[in-house]
């Protein structure tokens, strides 16, 4: 099995794709793992070596104990490449992957050749609302928010589909300790004022029917803010890389390709 031990906790991790080719690393929403992905890639292997990973308190990967910080999972990102040598990588997160998306822009801006944020915000709600999350997790475990999270994730047509039940058995498994140490990360993250000052090439993608980051006020405050951003708005709902999953895998390569090898040649 893929593990790495990094900030005294191991990761699990697939890296796939020719060692030659530019890298990509995915980083998947609260309460999913790196299966999440698993749409995108027979497309995104033509291209890019990619790596994935479960993040911290999510599937594989360990669980520590405490509320986790945005600090946290970037610096795992940071450390997890370093530790399997790739010292470039485009990026692409969706939801919480995204807050650690915006965090490498900001504070390991050397490392990324192309940042993609998907359906996720510079500020996730308030304060109260994670703190009631939190609450429900650690009282009645993953059960206590699965159908809620369920709703907002998929569009009803897809809830009941293949990719809706591959996620909620994921869901439900979940570490409850793992989804609140998250949960406590994105109470905490406020990238509002400091998302002006990232300088990638960066895309962002949102939903038309996203309950939990709708476009207004979300994707729209990063795509308005960090100078030169190209969005894409798709339809359905929170998940767009499943519910929407085609037209995200081609939103993905037309914007990557070129900006990637814009870096490399330059």
């Amino acid at each position: 099995m893929p593990f790495i031990s990094i900030n005294n906790l191991r990761l699990f991790y697939r890296l796939e794709g020719r060692a030659e080719l530019p890298a990509l690393v995915l980083s998947h929403s609260l309460g999913c793992d790196l299966g999440m992905w698993d749409p995108q890639m027979p497309d995104l292997l033509q291209h890019f070596r990619v790596l994935r990973y479960d993040t911290r308190g999510h599937g594989a990967s360990d669980v520590p104990t405490g509320d986790y910080s945005i600090d946290m999972l970037g610096s795992d990102v940071v450390n997890l490449c370093t530790a399997l040598g790739i010292q470039k990588f485009a990026f692409c997160g969706l939801s919480m992957g995204g807050a650690v998306g915006q965090w490498l822009a900001l504070n390991a801006p050397e490392r990324i050749s192309a940042l993609v944020l998907a359906n996720t915000s510079p500020k996730f709600g308030t304060r109260e609302t994670w703190e009631a999350r939190l609450q429900s997790v650690r009282q009645g475990g993953m059960a206590a928010v699965g159908d809620a999270v369920l709703e907002r994730f998929f569009s009803p047509e897809n809830r009941a589909a293949i990719w809706g039940q591959t996620v909620r058995a994921v869901l439900l498994a979940t570490d409850p300790n793992g989804y609140a140490g998250c949960c406590a990360a994105l109470r905490d993250v406020n990238f509002t004022e400091s998302a002006g000052h990232i300088k990638l090439p960066t895309l962002v993608i949102g939903s038309d029917h996203d309950p939990s980051t709708p476009w207004e006020g979300n994707g729209e405050i990063l795509a308005r803010k960090i100078p030169g951003t190209k969005a894409k708005l798709l339809h359905g709902a929170h998940l767009s890389n499943l519910e929407d999953s085609r037209e995200f895998t081609a939103a993905l390569l037309d914007f990557l390709l070129p900006a990637t090898e814009a870096r490399r040649a330059g």
